[in-house]
């Protein structure tokens, strides 16, 4: 689920899951003395409490106050947050959610600059390139990250969201300052902010939904920081800037080139996702991309003299008896487990989840993702999840492979390729059929104009062929929309970091 920036020379990008727990939130406010609001300020905290079990912080003054809640995987001594550096005769404070890949290198770099360090965490390395290179830092980034900034003295937010939005950001704006959290039920418990929803944050739930179009906070007047951007608020007002977008480029290496830069990019970005001071574990669904992230996991603990690396994987009573082919899933996947674990010599770990269980934990799933969601796929992680936190903190899976390396049916069958509609949801006769005639009467209109949106401002190269073009339509719609609502639903789980 989490998405590690392999280190190279341009920057590219590969995939699989982690997504590293933590809640961050904060509050500006020019008019009100925010040290009066710690009632609002705990019950802020508090519902962050699911992501960051570990440790909690919150730093108030007058104007601002800032909150995190921690779940301990680097440096679990010296990582508190919220994390304060003085430099310059100016008092900077962060808050953040994520991880960083190429902490070392920066962390090297910016002592060449001068810079001292008194922790390992990349909390202090991420604050640090904040105070060097300003909102320019996102771009030197390698990793999943969410953070604020707080400037006490020019009393100044800055805050930034990764490129592939794994770690969530939500906001909301009014006449005289901003709140961000990481969650939306974090937003809702300030009293300032309403908890309503007009016509377009229905039809996002109703019609769209378990997708929501990017930036769409559903609640009137709460918005979402997209992937890849980041924000400053200060006595200037508030601006949004685009760090990182997809383009299209004209491939200019050979196919044995390609697949040796793609290998070694993936590997790369496996074992910078290995670093734990906490037990780390994988999730092994026999599929591709988790075999190879296992396989590559344990030959990363063979060279290092490690013990033999845990994998995990989930079923359901009677699945044997019950299962039925379909496009995503042909066989079941336990007979290429199996192969899988005999070849890499893991110690395996098989979850069943019962149907009842399975049905009694989808309001819990719903109240963890803040929208009702993908229904027994939410809330089967979530007791699989549970299970595995038993004995683990960090969780590595194959997650969002299928969106970026088109695993999917939709990449593959013309019919549904070449449909002009969003493929996992091509018609909405079905959601139609429960809701009252009439009502939503511009949602088809709502949800046909999100699709040709994305569709609109899909980068393409001048030479591209029908299909090609079509084929970057759907990889947009795939990393935009349903990659990210993969990622929504990860991202609450029991206090998982997902890899």
């Amino acid at each position: 689920m989490l998405f590690r920036v392999a280190e190279r020379e341009k920057n590219e990008y590969i995939a699989h899951g982690v997504i590293l727990m933590c809640g961050i939130a904060g509050w500006y406010d020019r008019n009100l003395d925010l040290r009066q609001a710690s009632d609002i300020l705990s019950e802020m905290s508090e519902t962050l409490k699911r992501r960051g079990p570990d440790e909690g912080g919150i730093v108030c003054g007058r104007t601002y106050a800032m909150i995190h809640r921690r779940l301990a995987v680097i440096d679990v001594e010296n990582g508190k947050q919220p994390m304060t550096k003085n430099i310059g005769g100016k008092s900077y404070t962060i808050v953040y959610n994520g991880e960083l890949y190429n902490t070392y290198e920066l962390r090297r770099e910016l002592q060449e600059c001068g810079y001292e360090f008194s922790t390992k965490s990349d909390t202090e390395v991420v604050l640090t390139a904040y105070l060097k290179w300003g909102e320019y830092c996102v771009y030197r980034m390698n990793g999943i990250f969410a953070f604020g900034v707080w400037c006490k003295e020019k009393e100044s937010l800055f805050i930034a969201r990764d490129r592939i939005g794994v770690k969530p950001l939500f906001y909301y704006l009014y006449e005289s300052g901003i709140i961000f959290a990481s969650e939306i039920k974090t937003l809702l418990k300030n009293p300032l902010i309403p908890p309503h929803i007009d016509e377009e944050g229905l039809s996002e739930l109703l019609l769209i939904g378990p997708g929501r179009t990017p930036g769409q906070g559903v609640y009137r007047g709460i918005s979402e920081l997209l992937p890849g951007e980041y924000a400053k608020y200060d006595e200037k007002g508030f601006y949004r800037r685009k760090y990182f977008t997809l383009e299209a480029h004209e491939i200019t290496k050979d196919l044995d080139e390609n697949i040796r830069n793609i290998r070694e990019l993936l590997i790369d970005s496996i074992e910078r996702q290995l670093v734990s001071d906490v037990p780390l574990c994988c999730f092994l669904s026999g599929g591709l991309d988790s075999s190879i992230i296992s396989y590559a996991a344990s030959e990363h603990h063979k060279r290092n003299g490690s013990l033999p690396v845990d994998t995990y994987s989930v079923d359901y009573t009677d699945n044997n008896k019950y299962f039925k082919k379909s496009l995503f899933q042909p066989t079941p996947d336990s007979e290429f487990i199996e192969i899988m674990v005999d070849a890499i010599g893991s110690r395996h770990h098989s979850v069943t989840i019962d149907n009842y269980d399975l049905f009694s934990a989808l309001t819990e799933a719903a109240d963890a993702r803040d929208f009702p969601g993908m229904a027994d796929v939410d809330s089967s992680l979530l007791l699989f999840c549970r299970e595995i936190k038993k004995d683990f903190t960090v969780g590595v899976s194959g997650e969002c492979a299928d969106e970026l390396f088109g695993g999917y049916p939709w990449y593959h069958n013309r019919e549904i390729l070449f449909d002009d509609n969003f493929p996992w949801s091509r018609s909405l006769d079905i959601r139609r059929s429960i809701l009252k005639k009439g009502f939503l009467p511009k949602g088809d209109e709502y949800v046909r104009q999100r699709y040709l949106d994305t569709c609109k401002n899909t980068d393409r190269l001048k030479n591209d062929s029908k299909l090609e073009a079509r084929m970057r339509e759907m990889f947009a719609l795939n990393f935009y929309w349903f990659m990210q609502t993969l990622l929504e639903n990860n991202v609450t789980k029991e206090n998982i970091v997902y890899i």
